[in-house]
This record gives C-alpha cells, sequence and structure tokens, in this order.
C-alpha cells in the first residue's frame, strides 16, 4: 500500500495512506508556551478509517500533546512540561524548572512506497539555557495493511550526555509520590479513550493492575464518540529494551484508562538512573494504530509478523 509524504518546512511532516487519510503529523515547530516544555510531537495520529487516537493540550493537561518524548525529572528540571511535583507540598507551578527540547535537523528523510522513515536532532536544554544532552531520533512509518486494518510507528530516542556530571533521571514516584512514575515516551488519548480496555499478554483488562507491571506489550481499545467504531492501540517494546545487559534501566508501563487515557513507557518509574558525562543510552518502541477490537491473541500474532 502506498503511502505519501507532504512537508511544510520548519512545522511538520505529515504520511497519508493511500486513501487519502492523513494517519500522522509530526509536529517540530516551537510552541509558544514555555510552560508546557516546548519539543516535538505527533498529534493528530489516525487508523486508516480516520479515527482519531491522540489527544492534544485537554483542559486537564495542557502540556500533553499527542505522542512525545518526555522527562518529568531530570536533575531538578522538567522536560515534561506543567507543574513539578515536589514531595510532600505536591504540583507546583516552576516555570524555571521546565526545560525543552529544540529541534536543530532532519539529516535524513527516506520515502519508499510502503514505508518512510526520518532521522531528527535535537537538543535538550535546561531552563536557563544550556544545553544538556544531544538526541538523534528516529521515525519509521511502516507496515500499512489495508485488509488488517493497521499501521505501525517505531520510535527510537539515542540520547548522549552533554554536561560535565551525571544526569539523574527520575519520576513523580522516585520523588516520593505513589504510583506515578511517569516519564519517557508518552501517549495522552482523546476523551473517547477514557474508561478504555487495557490489557497485556499475561494481564485481564485492568489499567490500575497494569500500573508499574512490566511487559513485552500493552494494548488499549476502546469505542469512539462521533462514529460507530473501535479503535486498538498496541504499544510495545524492542526485545532489547527488556534485556537486562543492553537497556541502561528498566522499564515499566505507566498506564491509566480513568480519569484521563494515557501510557508511557517509563524508563525510571521506581528508581532513578544516572547517564554519565559523555555517555549516551537508547531505546526503542512500536505504536500499532488499528480499527477494530482486537483481542489479545490478535495482537500478540500480528506483533509475531513484524519485524524489528
Amino acid at each position: 500500500m502506498s503511502i505519501r509524504v507532504s512537508h511544510v518546512h520548519g512545522e511538520h511532516i505529515a504520511v497519508a495512506a493511500a486513501n487519502g487519510t492523513e494517519i500522522l503529523r509530526y509536529v517540530y515547530r516551537p510552541d509558544p508556551e514555555a510552560f508546557e516544555s516546548r519539543k516535538p510531537y505527533a498529534h493528530p495520529v489516525r487508523t486508516l478509517a480516520g479515527r482519531t487516537v491522540t489527544g492534544y493540550r485537554p483542559n486537564d493537561h495542557r502540556w500533553h500533546k499527542g505522542l512525545q518524548m518526555t522527562a518529568s525529572h531530570l536533575s531538578g528540571q522538567n522536560f515534561w512540561g506543567g507543574n513539578c511535583y515536589v514531595h510532600g507540598q505536591g504540583y507546583l507551578s516552576i516555570p524555571e524548572r521546565v526545560g525543552s527540547m529544540r529541534h536543530d535537523g532532519f539529516p535524513e528523510l527516506t520515502v519508499e512506497d510502503d514505508r518512510v522513515a526520518l532521522t531528527e536532532e535535537l537538543t535538550w536544554v535546561e531552563n536557563g539555557g544550556a544545553e544538556w544532552a544531544r538526541e538523534v531520533r528516529g521515525l519509521a512509518v511502516h507496515s500499512v495493511d489495508e485488509e488488517a486494518g493497521a499501521w505501525a510507528l517505531d520510535w527510537s530516542i539515542s540520547l548522549t550526555n552533554l554536561r560535565d556530571e551525571p544526569l539523574a533521571f527520575g519520576s513523580p514516584t522516585t520523588a516520593g509520590r505513589e504510583m506515578a512514575g511517569y516519564t519517557g515516551l508518552q501517549w495522552r488519548g482523546p476523551r473517547d479513550f477514557t474508561g478504555g480496555a487495557v490489557f497485556a499478554p499475561d494481564a485481564d483488562a485492568d489499567a490500575d493492575k497494569l500500573m508499574g507491571s512490566q511487559s513485552p506489550w500493552l494494548a488499549f481499545t476502546t469505542e469512539h464518540d462521533d462514529v460507530d467504531g473501535h479503535s486498538t492501540l498496541v504499544f510495545a517494546h524492542a526485545p532489547e529494551n527488556l534485556d537486562g545487559q543492553s537497556a541502561i534501566h528498566e522499564s515499566h508501563w505507566f498506564v491509566r484508562s480513568e480519569p484521563f487515557p494515557t501510557v508511557a513507557f517509563s524508563w525510571a518509574f521506581f528508581e532513578e538512573f544516572e547517564l554519565p558525562p559523555g555517555e549516551s543510552f537508547a531505546y526503542r518502541y512500536r505504536l500499532v494504530v488499528a480499527d477494530g477490537v482486537w483481542d489479545r491473541e490478535r495482537v500478540g500474532s500480528y506483533l509475531k509478523g513484524l519485524q524489528w
């Protein structure tokens, strides 16, 4: 199935399926609000049938924007956006702690009949203007399958510490708030995903039970408002993410269905980890976007058919 790509320079790159549906828009122009942590994000993301499966600036958390790379607690700075969690005081507005991720360019962008891949260079900048980290990000849209009603997005990160001291990665949970270990690549769903079913390879559809858990993948299904239809999202780790010898730190799921829908591949849920000066770490993730209600067997079978 052929795909098409359009690029509005300085603003976004959009990918459309052969039926004309824009399935992905990757926005890299700087946001106007520094408090929301300026950084690139993917929104809207849609199924092949045109169902929107990402939310943007919801009234409960204006800094939640589609699918975006984040770091909620990083050496005293907030690259998640919005209020900062301070143990014993709760969430506070501390604008001077909110950092940003600067888009520096696309050294590679390749488009084939059934695949588009881009490499992006970014710099993580703390609130005072110091450059703390250099990121090489990869995005690839592939496996657009009209018969299956699904397509896949691969998202990779390679991050290098530019400071002369370690970067400490944490989360609200490492700062003292129980079961709130959000950080890393984060998805925010639209309101019609609220109350949706969540399941993993060996666990029932209960987001509360899956909070802080570990598994190769996690799936989220919902019935949409406005239209008669369902969608399924599958969040999957590359094999090396779960390899204790390869990954810099083990990952856990941050997942909620209520009061709002969100999933994060948290790389520092329960414990902090440090990245020494000059060193790097890398993770790879996959998001499968599908029409319809998929069950555990269908998710597992579909993922087995996709190579990394």
